[in-house]
């Protein structure tokens, strides 16, 4: 028997299930991969030969494809990754041959405040240690495919400012006239580290590199890492690696990673990373791990290679997308699915009363502090205005042509007449609604949410994309922030609005997409602001030029690319047991 997840920390209920895993090796048979398409790393973690997979199974119709989103977090996150393994325990008791399709976690919130999206309660992917720190290496890889290019730009800087143009030559080098001041890319690691933000590097000598500013970003906001999210192989990825921009000269000229001589060696870290994880859940469904989180400061998909894997073995495919419906359905439905060309058969709003207090006037809560008593308190008017946020992300989801399934992600402390009033909203809207105990009861708790997705896939879908490739930058930020976040309009700073127009001049960057940068805590640029916020206008600060993942990211409001570690982070938890070797801790 499982153990009761009102009595027992994740990582204990994780660690007692492991004992009942399936070796990748039965994984594998039962998902009818070849022997050779199977590359374990260890006894119940592996990576998938994707090429081979696809060129197989090239002729199989795909499965149903069902984007998990939500509605505005609080800071403690609502159970997103929980309902996505919870509906995919869900479709297994309801005998579907289902895949879920994840995220990698980062070190940042592992160690952090958040935790590292396992899942939770009954309804987790394992095993839990690998799958938290770590895995087969991907977001390593990233880290040293990304660092690799800013090694070449700073190395190539300082030889440049040494030699003359004939002792270049000699090195077979072209004088490039990168303009230290138009550096665009900082360094990247897999934590939360806030001192590394903005940093000097080159003191010392003239051999000790150019002084300059620059700083560090999380790993997972890497460009690097957004095009191991959308490339559909390695051609394609090696194409787009070679279109990275890193800089600009001092006449304005990009300087790619191509001109660098470094985009070759820059894949070549990642070609093993490019092959999907495969894990499971508690119950023994198989789960494909692969690319990063974080929607809010990056695109925060699982990856195209992965979900295409996943739609030719599965009957239905359940993905996730970062945070809520604004930012992270937003890019699955105008940037994951118009590269991917997939179009999902429907989407789950994942809801919670705690956090339908918050919108609804309750305190905000803090990470690392107990929840305000106000949340324990029955509140049925809270919850009926926090509905208020749920149902601008239903309409959100439905302006892309979307059946929305509300998932009321239960707790066992919620109150029956608080979701009385959710269902009672929900289904006024014309939206599904299903209540889900699967924290409590994994997959036995998760199958009137399975039976509502069922449901809902089996109607037709009219998918259409908020905007064309060929509406102007400006426009479509516009159409952006009316539509999925609720602005009046949108303000530039002088820097950004002149970025935007050389962007719209520009034949080819004018045609990129546009991933968004914005808080995950608030509709608004404002993480405090709750609710559905009325009379104000997204301000956007700066636009960012991804051309190797084809996007451009405008960043909007103080939200920053590396975030910090607060007062009270999980680190101070996480331990070993030097007998057996395992992790505890972990969350």
């Amino acid at each position: 028997m499982p153990l009761d997840p009102t009595k027992h920390a994740d990582w204990e209920i994780a660690e007692a299930a492991e004992a009942n895993m399936k070796s990748v090796y039965q994984l594998g048979e039962e998902l009818g991969l070849d022997k050779k398409e199977l590359l374990p790393h260890g006894h119940y973690v592996a990576k998938i030969d994707y090429a081979s997979v696809l060129r197989r199974l090239a002729d199989r119709p795909n499965g149903k494809y069902v984007d998990v989103t939500a509605i505005t977090p609080t800071p403690l996150g609502e159970g997103k990754s929980t309902s996505t393994i919870g509906l995919t325990q869900g479709l297994g008791k309801k005998g579907k041959k289902v895949i879920a399709t994840i995220r990698q976690p980062s070190g940042g919130p592992t160690m952090n405040v958040k935790g590292g999206a396992a899942g939770g309660g009954l309804s987790q992917c394992v095993p839990l240690t690998p799958f938290s720190l770590g895995l087969t290496g991907d977001i390593n890889a990233v880290i040293n495919s990304h660092n690799l290019g800013m090694v070449a730009l700073t190395s190539r800087m300082q030889h440049e400012f040494n030699y003359t143009d004939e002792q270049l030559a000699k090195r077979s080098l072209k004088r490039l006239d990168i303009d230290p001041r138009k550096v665009e890319t900082k360094w990247v690691m897999d934590f939360c580290a806030q001192a590394l933000r903005n940093i000097v590097i080159g003191l010392g000598n003239k051999d000790d590199g150019l002084m300059m500013h620059s700083g560090f970003a999380i790993a997972v906001s890497s460009e690097v890492m957004a095009i191991l999210a959308v490339a559909n192989d390695l051609k394609d990825m090696r194409e787009r690696m070679g279109k990275m921009v890193l800089a600009y000269s001092k006449s304005g000229k990009p300087v790619t990673t191509e001109d660098l001589d470094v985009a070759g060696a820059m894949t070549a870290w990642m070609v093993d990373a490019i092959n999907p994880n495969l894990m499971q859940t508690i119950e023994g469904q198989p789960v494909i791990v692969h690319a990063g989180p974080f929607a809010n400061i990056a695109i925060g998909q699982s990856s195209i290679i992965g979900d295409r894997v996943a739609l030719k073995m599965a009957d239905y495919v359940v993905t996730e997308s970062g945070f809520a419906a604004d930012i992270g359905f937003e890019k699955f439905w105008n940037l994951k699915c118009r590269y991917s060309g997939l179009k999902p058969n429907a989407a789950v709003i994942v809801a919670t009363i705690r956090a339908l207090k918050c919108h609804g006037g309750a305190p905000i809560p803090v990470p690392g502090k107990p929840i305000p008593e106000e949340y324990k308190a029955e509140n049925v008017g809270w919850v009926e205005k926090g509905c208020e946020n749920l149902l601008h992300h239903i309409n959100t989801v439905k302006a892309s042509g979307v059946k929305p399934v509300v998932c009321l992600n239960h707790f066992y402390t919620d109150r029956d007449s608080e979701v009385a009033a959710v269902r009672r909203i929900v289904e006024a809207s014309g939206a599904r609604f299903a209540l889900s105990k699967h924290w409590q009861y994994g997959g036995e708790g998760a199958v009137e949410l399975a039976d509502a997705v069922i449901d809902a896939c089996n109607e037709e879908v009219d998918f259409k994309y908020l905007y064309e490739l060929s509406t102007p930058l400006r426009e479509r930020i516009d159409k952006i922030a009316k539509l999925s976040y609720g602005a009046d309009g949108v303000d530039y700073s002088p820097e950004a609005l002149t970025k935007a127009k050389a962007i719209e001049a520009d034949p080819e960057l004018s045609k990129l997409g546009t991933c968004m940068v914005k808080t995950h805590l608030s509709l608004s640029d404002n993480p405090n602001i709750k609710g559905v916020p009325k009379g104000w206008k997204l301000f956007v600060r700066d636009i960012l030029t991804y051309q190797g993942a084809g996007f451009v990211v405008p960043v909007a409001g103080a939200i920053k690319l590396m975030p910090g570690t607060a007062s009270d982070p999980a680190y101070r938890r996480v331990d070993v047991d030097v007998e057996t070797g395992k992790v505890k801790g972990l969350f």
